[in-house]
């Protein structure tokens, strides 16, 4: 599976984003789909998890009512809907696909990445 992530910009805060990420291949609608930031100087952490049927979605609780996951099987892509942004939400965006996991929280349970965007939010 290979990913393709893209969405990010330069927006002031209170404004929003959407990220998209793409995935190759045939067996998307089975992975469940995670978005990671990272900031500079700190670790990767987790935003968001969306599970393979979209029936179940996760939210840090820093994005928690702000952030909204979804995804479009047919279409091989995951959104994360980003309103309300704030300048610490500036990283870099990555999204990740995992089949079987433990837990959504954590990169290590997930098996392919994309290679990042670039969200800056201006205050």
């Amino acid at each position: 599976v290979q990913l393709l992530a893209s969405g990010g910009g330069l927006v002031q805060a209170g404004g929003s984003l959407r990220l998209s990420c793409t995935a190759s291949g045939r067996t998307f609608s089975s992975y469940n789909m995670g978005w990671f930031r990272q900031a500079p100087g700190k670790e990767r952490e987790f935003v968001s998890a969306i599970r393979w049927s979209g029936g179940s979605t996760y939210y840090a609780d820093s994005v928690k009512g702000r952030f909204t996951i979804s995804r479009d099987n047919a279409k091989n892509t995951v959104y994360l809907q980003m309103n309300s942004l704030k300048p610490e939400d500036t990283a870099v965006y990555y999204c990740a696909a995992g089949r079987y996991m433990r837990s959504y929280y954590n990169y290590g349970e997930y098996d392919y990445w994309g290679q990042g965007t670039l969200v800056t939010v201006s205050s």
